[in-house]
């Protein structure tokens, strides 16, 4: 698992972490059922406090991302999958959101960014 931190980022670097892990869960990188290294391995890799990935780990752990076992560490959750593919519409209804209101900002209209996803999404294969 490749994670890469950035102290000059806005966000917390705990929150990216956790949003890079987020991103392999979901896109299968990661995989049900597979254990994460342990928090003072990561924490060593990554070079950030033991702290920091503990939180991270609680977090995912909140939000039904992985489950800790006393005494055998941290792994992603198994039959979770609802859960995963909400996480990954969210996701995307994000990123749609600033686009809006980025096309919003420049006067682009509802046909025109229609007209920008079929492209788009000829290009990639998915139309």
């Amino acid at each position: 698992m490749k994670i890469t931190i950035s102290n000059s980022a806005n966000e917390p670097l705990y929150q990216q972490i956790m949003e890079q892990i987020k991103e392999n869960i979901l896109s299968g990188e990661l995989q049900e059922g597979e254990l994460l290294p342990s928090i003072r391995s990561f924490a060593n890799d990554l070079k950030v406090s033991v702290l920091t990935i503990r939180r991270v780990y609680e977090e995912l752990e909140k939000e039904g991302f992985v489950v800790s076992q006393v005494g055998l560490g941290t792994f992603v959750k198994a039959g979770n999958t609802e859960l995963f593919r909400e996480s990954k519409r969210r996701m995307i209804e994000e990123k749609l959101m600033e686009a809006l209101k980025l096309a919003s900002m420049l006067d682009i209209g509802k046909e025109e960014i229609m007209e920008m996803i079929d492209i788009l999404s000829e290009e990639i294969g998915n139309g």
